[in-house]
């Protein structure tokens, strides 16, 4: 299984951050990757700057044939498809898909980093996870969501919501 996490905190002049999500979805869709599950939407403050717009997240199991490196530039085109521009590390963002795992592969290359290496200290990343997969395994760690989310500051685990809103979209 493939999981990912997407995020937004940005509009854009026609669409919501619920919007770019689920275009986001739809984009991996036509790309031949197969969605198995999607989270609710998670909201928290944006990190490192909660002055900045609050995020919208979920999670997705998902499987696809190709290999990691055609699913990265698939994901980058997509992104850029929805108008992401990179400027500056953790500034807002329409639209951000991050592999997590691939498959449980291990993998530390200048492109390409799996599992995502800080998957286990993020709010964002292991709820959503836990919600949809809770025997999911970090590949490194061989820890389950449920550990790792009990690892994360009381700061933490408070300042995220489960929303009760689902992506639209028919699996």
């Amino acid at each position: 299984m493939i999981h990912f996490n997407i995020g937004s905190n940005l509009e854009t002049n026609s669409y919501s951050k619920f919007d770019n999500i689920t275009i986001a979805i739809n984009l991996l869709i036509n790309s031949k990757v197969k969605i198995k599950k999607i989270s609710n939407f998670f909201e928290t403050p944006s990190y490192p700057n909660s002055k900045h717009p609050r995020f919208l997240n979920v999670g997705v199991i998902a499987e696809f044939k190709g290999d990691h490196n055609n699913l990265m530039q698939i994901t980058k085109l997509i992104e850029k498809k929805i108008g992401r521009i990179k400027t500056i590390k953790n500034n807002p963002r329409v639209i951000d898909i991050d592999i997590i795992d691939f498959k449980g592969l291990v993998l530390n290359s200048t492109k390409l980093k799996l599992p995502h290496p800080k998957c286990h200290l993020r709010n964002f990343v292991l709820f959503p996870i836990f919600q949809i997969d809770p025997k999911w395994s970090h590949p490194i760690f061989k820890k389950n969501a449920q550990y790792l989310i009990n690892k994360l500051s009381q700061k933490s685990r408070i300042e995220i919501t489960r929303l009760e809103k689902n992506v639209n979209i028919k699996l």
